[in-house]
């Protein structure tokens, strides 16, 4: 498995795009700098879901950045996308391994260091620690953790570790300094006038954190 920049990984999710498709808001935050994108399309039915897939997938292939798909083991194998970002809710880490086999990305969301753990020795490749911040684009967040249990988890294990919750412009360097990895974001970049641009500065941000 080739290495991934994690700097910004922007989650597509059309209910906070206006009319913009998948697609257009996968080729605005690549033409932005995004280093990795996910499909979020919980509204979706399957076919519909790796419709997007398939589309979205024909930008970050052109682009050279891994596509993976919110909750669906199943249809990240079915599109050959990059991989899955699993939930508590969802699968595994051991059952997507299985059905993703080594060479696919497997991220799990974290909200405490006993789950980071949990997921890192069950072999995930990555982490979404958070919510961070209080969020309103994810329904089901708890309670924020904050930077410092950001922190505690970054610390915790050898994974790379993405923030995500309440992410935006102002607070992304908070979270790098903290040894996040890089910072998911959804409506710091998908609810922008102009994904572009806004994906273009949360990128400087960034690697200006990174020092």
């Amino acid at each position: 498995m080739q290495p991934v920049d994690f700097a910004v990984y922007v989650i597509a999710d059309t209910r906070l795009a206006g009319d913009r498709s998948h697609e257009e808001i996968a080729a605005a935050a690549v033409a932005g700098g995004a280093t990795v994108l996910q499909l979020r399309g919980k509204e979706l039915t399957t076919r519909q879901l790796a419709d997007a897939a398939a589309r979205m997938l024909a930008v970050t292939r052109q682009a050279g950045i891994p596509l993976v798909i919110n909750d669906r083991a199943d249809v990240a194998l079915a599109v050959d996308a990059d991989g899955v970002h699993l939930g508590p809710d969802d699968l595994s880490v051991e059952a997507a391994r299985r059905i993703l086999g080594p060479n696919r990305l497997v991220g799990a969301s974290a909200g405490t260091v006993e789950e980071a753990v949990r997921a890192e020795l069950e072999g995930a490749d990555y982490l979404g620690a958070g919510s961070v911040y209080r969020t309103s684009s994810k329904a089901d967040a708890g309670p924020p953790i904050g930077i410092e249990g950001l922190r505690q988890i970054v610390q915790a294990v050898r994974l790379p570790v993405v923030a995500i919750g309440g992410i935006n412009h102002a607070n992304a360097a908070e979270a790098i300094r903290a040894g996040a990895a890089g910072v998911a974001v959804i409506s710091a970049v998908v609810a922008a006038a102009d994904i572009t641009a806004a994906t273009r500065s949360l990128v400087e941000v960034v690697r200006a954190a990174r020092g």
